[in-house]
């Protein structure tokens, strides 16, 4: 078999496994579906961090009015 051929049959080969991805449309959106669940997932931790400080504030304002009150 000559190089030729070789590139000639890698050619086909790369153009049938194009063809076959292009009539799955579901091919590549694990990609995209993976970005967007990254994405809520960080702003599930900013928004629990948020809640967590102003809770935490909260405790510390309520404790000091607590001891000022006696």
């Amino acid at each position: 078999m000559s190089e030729i051929q070789v590139i000639l049959f890698l050619v086909e080969a790369l153009r049938y496994r194009m063809a076959e991805a292009r009539l799955e449309p579901e091919r590549g959106d694990v990609a995209e579906k993976v970005v967007i669940v990254g994405i809520f997932v960080a702003l599930a931790i900013a928004v629990g961090a948020l809640i967590t400080k102003a809770v935490t504030g909260d405790a510390t304002n309520i404790s000091r009015e607590i001891l000022q009150t006696r």
